[in-house]
């Protein structure tokens, strides 16, 4: 891609480079949509996959300023995902950049009249964003946006270290076995994480696998960049954030971007928010995975099972394929208290006052729908950034509770219930999750961390 020289009086024009993969695309695509929002006059070129770009675009309403771009996304004509090997269809569209987004950029470029590209944003994962800024010219910023907590991207910012610290590798796999339980304090603001809690292919499982080594890369790469997006806020994580200050060259935490930057409304049409009216207040049970997690059928029978000897009103989030694999006789048995629905418009849910916790697998825009809504959570992480995401809810900010073994049994459903919703201990979590609740909103506000931040990220594109 040849180096382009800004005409004078040109009109501004950022790419935003997505990853289209899990729940990444939607909050670089709430923050652009902010950004087009706050800056009319500038150009803002959406660059993805056809497949996400078309779930975006479903709900979209994007500024008229911000237009969407389809790139090749390296599968074969015949391929046909599996959900079992989420890691194929990653390493197809990996094995396909950067050239696909240099090829999308270049049109974006065509189609806006010429208007050549001034700024760079993306999804951090995509490293090489860098160095695609690089060859348009030495004045064009990179910004990375992080769509996960603090602690997750700390882990990746200092893989050589806990490498080297556990002694992890082809030599080391032992050695990692040994020390699951030792804590990462020697990391900043990682005190009481432990090695168990971090994700596969740190210290642990397949260093090599593609998504491994670009994770890898990318903590290496990033501190090139003008300036670090991330969706969270001063305030929740402040020994992580003060490394990361001096870390980057400018670090703006912009969460929660549900709240600074909210996606289109969708209609509740299931009705779950009507069925939560007549729930008494705080005494609810919200059960939600995500779009992409499902905990194994053992796994949901024995929830169902807790959720029934808890005695506890219950929403649950479920695809309607799933629900065969529920006891016998549940659904009947509990409809007079509770209701399985197969879509909830989950940040609606989760601020209405009926709900007093929450069953999540711990992905980070769970999490922060939860801390926005001031409701406790109980923990089922699965994996990548869930585990940390779980410890960080259970131990550091005490607003909730994991299960020990990691999985969910019929008796430690009922506990965990129990203790959030009928203890002193369940008290203190609420009032903590409600603490963290009144911080997150006042970020957002105008005069707020987060929303000062937006301004100066609004400042970067309008003068680069």
């Amino acid at each position: 891609m040849a180096a382009h020289n800004r005409v004078k009086g040109q009109q501004p024009h950022v790419a935003v480079l997505a990853f289209p993969f899990g729940t990444h695309a939607a909050p670089l695509h709430n923050l652009a949509c902010g950004l087009a929002s706050a800056a009319p006059h500038v150009a803002f070129s959406f660059v993805n996959s056809a497949k996400s770009n078309a779930t975006l675009a479903a709900v979209d309403s994007a500024p008229p300023n911000l237009k969407f771009y389809d790139v090749d996304d390296g599968a074969p004509a015949d391929f046909a995902f599996d959900p079992r090997s989420p890691e194929e269809e990653i390493d197809n569209f990996m094995r396909v950049t950067p050239g696909n987004f240099r090829k999308g950029m270049e049109d974006a470029v065509r189609r806006t009249g010429g208007a050549t590209i001034s700024c760079v944003i993306s999804d951090c994962f995509l490293w090489f964003a860098g160095d695609l800024a690089a060859e348009l010219g030495a004045a064009v910023p990179w910004v990375g946006l992080w769509t996960g907590g603090s602690r997750s991207l700390s882990v990746h910012l200092y893989t050589d270290l806990l490498r080297e610290t556990v002694s992890a590798g082809e030599k080391g796999a032992s050695d990692v076995e040994s020390k699951v339980d030792d804590e990462l304090g020697f990391l900043p603001g990682m005190a009481g994480m432990r090695l168990c809690d971090l994700p596969e292919g740190v210290v642990s499982g397949n260093l090599n696998s593609v998504f491994a080594r670009l994770l890898h890369r990318m903590g290496l790469e990033l501190p090139r960049a003008s300036a670090l997006a991330i969706n969270t806020f001063e305030g929740l994580d402040p020994a992580v954030l003060i490394d990361f200050h001096a870390k980057f060259k400018r670090c703006l935490p912009l969460g929660p971007l549900n709240l600074l930057c909210p996606p289109p409304s969708r209609p509740d049409s299931t009705g779950c928010l009507e069925w939560l009216d007549r729930q008494a207040h705080g005494e609810a049970v919200y059960i939600g995975f995500g779009t992409l997690m499902t905990p194994p059928s053992a796994e949901l029978a024995e929830l169902a099972e807790g959720l029934e000897a808890s005695g506890a009103p219950f929403l649950w989030s479920l695809k309607k394929k799933f629900w065969p694999l529920l006891p016998a006789g549940f659904l009947a048995r509990t409809a007079d208290r509770g209701l399985v629905a197969t879509w909830t418009p989950q940040a609606r849910v989760l601020e209405h006052p009926a709900v007093g916790v929450f069953v999540t697998h711990c992905g980070w825009n769970s999490v922060l729908e939860s801390l926005v809504g001031g409701v406790p959570m109980v923990c089922r992480p699965f994996l990548g950034d869930q585990h940390i995401n779980s410890r960080s809810i259970s131990h550091t900010w005490k607003i909730g509770v994991a299960f020990p073994e990691k999985t969910m049994t019929k008796d430690e459903v009922a506990k965990a219930l129990h203790v959030v919703l009928r203890t002193a201990e369940g008290k203190k979590m609420k009032e903590r999750a409600c603490a963290l609740r009144a911080v997150a909103l006042q970020q957002v506000q105008p005069g707020g961390s987060s929303s000062e931040n937006l301004r100066a990220l609004v400042a970067i594109i309008s003068t680069s």
